[in-house]
């Protein structure tokens, strides 16, 4: 440890890093070290003979991608595909895992540690949303229907949260490239058990997938929203119809009560545009029409 110590010194001195680079790092060897001790656990368990590891993939990683209510019917041989692809990665303190805008290139499982997912749907003003993730729980589920749609672009989905450790985080990482690889070939030979799997999985996943979570959320909040305003524009039309019976009333023009009616319409109209920007695209599902049946 030491030795390995004094050559990352050597190289960030080296590369001139700044000291808060430094801190970085130091912060993840010492971390990587307090976890495995200085055993490169992904070499190790790579130099294995096959089966046995997968019974150390499975005990490792099984339970954590059964966690996925569509992964948790799906047959042994796919699982232990994915539990062999699947490769340990450790976060630091306060590390971004991924922003909101940038490419989704994996899915992670979290072992142990907290992270928080958050968006503000493209950055439109006044929307935010905020969830925890902990042990258990998994993120990067974008992929998913990218992978499992026959049809997708070689373009990797677009995140729509930024996720930021919040403790120590240790995750079990699976590619784009290694569930594509795996998904496509379950496809292959499984497409019709594959797509009724999907579409019995999509309820649950849309219960504990954030994207969908928040979706829903905010789609509720806007049909309220929607409801308030017309329930306004009625109580605005029936005033509006009141001013305009007084304005016939009176001798001459009344400059404040035609400026109260240009308001009240002004503001409904400033209601129905922010309504269009609040509801964030719903989440995409795979499209199996092109697939032979």
């Amino acid at each position: 440890m030491r030795v390995k110590r004094q050559d990352a010194e050597q190289w960030m001195s080296h590369r001139m890093l700044p000291e808060n680079l430094k801190e970085r790092i130091r912060r993840y060897e010492q971390y990587q070290w307090q976890e495995n001790r200085g055993v490169q656990e992904e070499a190790l368990i790579r130099n294995l003979p096959k089966d046995l590891r997968r019974d150390i993939k499975r005990h490792l990683c099984l339970a954590l991608v059964k966690r996925v209510p569509m992964f948790e019917k799906m047959d042994e041989q796919l699982l232990d595909a994915m539990c062999d692809r699947l490769k340990p990665v450790l976060y630091t303190e306060n590390s971004y895992i991924v922003r909101e805008g940038d490419p989704v290139d994996e899915m992670l499982f979290i072992m142990r540690g907290k992270v928080s997912t958050m968006t503000t749907n493209g950055g439109r003003t006044g929307f935010f949303n905020s969830l925890l993730l902990k042990d258990g729980d998994f993120c990067g589920e974008e992929l998913l229907t990218w992978a499992l749609d026959a049809n997708s672009s070689i373009h990797l989905p677009i995140s729509t949260r930024t996720v930021q450790t919040i403790t120590e985080v240790e995750v079990f990482a699976l590619m784009a490239d290694d569930l594509k690889f795996v998904a496509s070939h379950y496809r292959r030979f499984h497409g019709q058990k594959l797509q009724h799997i999907f579409r019995q999985g999509l309820m649950i996943d849309m219960f504990y997938s954030s994207r969908w979570r928040t979706w829903a959320a905010t789609y509720i909040q806007v049909a309220w929203h929607r409801y308030c305003k017309k329930k306004m524009e009625r109580s605005l039309r029936e005033a509006e119809d009141k001013l305009q019976d007084a304005l016939a009333n009176e001798d001459g023009s009344s400059p404040n009560l035609g400026a109260t009616i240009y308001a009240s319409r002004f503001t409904a109209n400033r209601m129905q545009q922010r309504l269009l920007h609040l509801l964030p695209p719903k989440p995409a599902e795979p499209d199996f029409s092109a697939q032979k049946h």
